[in-house]
């Protein structure tokens, strides 16, 4: 896209002065200026100083991360027309929305769908993935949202840091870092939720925060108050992270998606040194674009990345359950307390029937309750399963 005719400074901090090159005078610059012309080659010679630059610190026009937005409201609503509450339910929250309307809740407390509807309009189901050829779902998990409240956090942070981060760097290689930390996100989830739904594009804009982390490494010269800046990001990510061990939160789609960013935002989002910027149009010789340390890390974070993939795909596709391997990385997405439990174990129930009377018993925590229904469907029955195992 088109680019404004204005230098900004890179994403998270000022950048430093540029210094002015001093070139050779010929015989008539030499000769004594009036207030008037020196005032216009000062102004001259200060625009073309500034114009150096402009290319290397471009403001480009963001639209695809508002088009990502709107996608994903958009998958939301259809999502909830395909849930059709009133229908498939019948114990509903907002009954005025008809259709539209939300699940109880007590089975879903975001104000959404049931689990079943997000299974089939492609959440992250490890089983399906695995034995039902189903690998797609490591990418359509990311569009989808559990309800309003996981959707409303989740854009708003999204509009937030993906509107500034594509205007410094361009749609390209935005685009690339936030679908991709998405994907690195559901490998890291599918391996230790083995049992739940996951769904959110919570690892896609974790990836953006880890790019924006790595970005500062990587373009160090370019930064005056980068200690800052970087205690700051550490801070937000530390919070959002200490708020994933929650229960029902996946955690795990937070790391692998903001591990996935930080590793490819040293290959994204590599800029030209500060010195070779200032003096890349002055006489003679002038530095390599790209520092020693910045081809290191570029090349390591690539080879990193390439083996993360590898080994979670091979890994996921021969069904290792990464909990048999870590016995402790479970409290990285949910710490146990006398407030909630942390059991995953998808809900399971008896439901003999006697006459029009439906008695309903969880296996997990023995809670029953008997019920009169007219039409006692699969799915008002998982609902009113999965409320009893709550």
């Amino acid at each position: 896209m088109g680019e404004k005719d204005s230098e900004t400074a890179p994403i998270w901090g000022k950048a430093h002065q540029r210094e002015s090159n001093i070139h050779p005078m010929d015989l008539e610059s030499s000769a004594p200026l009036s207030g008037q012309h020196r005032s216009q080659n000062q102004s001259r010679s200060s625009y073309e100083e500034r114009g150096r630059g402009v290319k290397e610190f471009r403001s480009w026009f963001s639209w695809l991360v508002p088009c990502f937005v709107v996608a994903n409201v958009v998958v939301f609503v259809i999502t909830m027309y395909v849930n059709n509450c009133p229908k498939k339910s019948g114990d509903c929250f907002a009954d005025f929305l008809g259709r539209f309307s939300f699940q109880s809740t007590r089975e879903n407390p975001l104000l959404g769908p049931s689990s079943l509807t997000l299974q089939k309009m492609g959440g992250l189901d490890v089983g399906k993935v695995v034995k039902g050829d189903e690998g797609w779902r490591l990418l359509s998990c990311n569009w989808l949202h559990g309800g309003v409240v996981h959707l409303l956090v989740n854009m708003l942070t999204l509009l937030f840091i993906g509107i500034r981060m594509e205007r410094e760097f361009g749609f390209i290689r935005i685009g690339l870092l936030y679908l991709i930390s998405g994907f690195g996100g559901s490998i890291l989830s599918a391996l230790f939720l083995r049992s739940n739904i996951s769904v959110g594009a919570s690892g896609a804009v974790f990836g953006l925060l880890g790019g924006m982390l790595s970005e500062i490494f990587i373009n160090w010269t370019i930064y005056s108050n980068k200690v800052v800046t970087i205690i700051t990001l550490v801070l937000i990510v530390a919070v959002n992270l200490g708020l994933g061990v929650l229960p029902g939160v996946d955690n795990f789609a937070h790391i692998g998606g903001f591990g996935t960013g930080f590793l490819l935002g040293f290959v994204l989002l590599i800029r030209p040194h500060y010195g070779w910027i200032n003096q890349r149009n002055a006489p003679g010789a002038k530095p390599h674009k790209y520092k020693i340390y910045q081809g290191i890390l570029w090349t390591v974070s690539l080879l990193l990345l390439l083996a993360w993939f590898i080994a979670g795909l091979i890994s996921l596709f021969n069904n290792v359950d990464g909990n048999k391997h870590c016995s402790w990385c479970h409290y990285l997405s949910c710490i146990p307390t006398s407030k909630w439990s942390c059991n995953r174990e998808p809900a399971s129930c008896t439901t003999p029937e006697l006459g029009n009377q439906l008695t309903i018993t969880c296996l997990r925590n023995g809670k029953s309750g008997s019920y009169i229904l007219a039409n006692s469907s699969d799915s008002r029955i998982n609902t009113l399963c999965a409320q009893l195992c709550r």
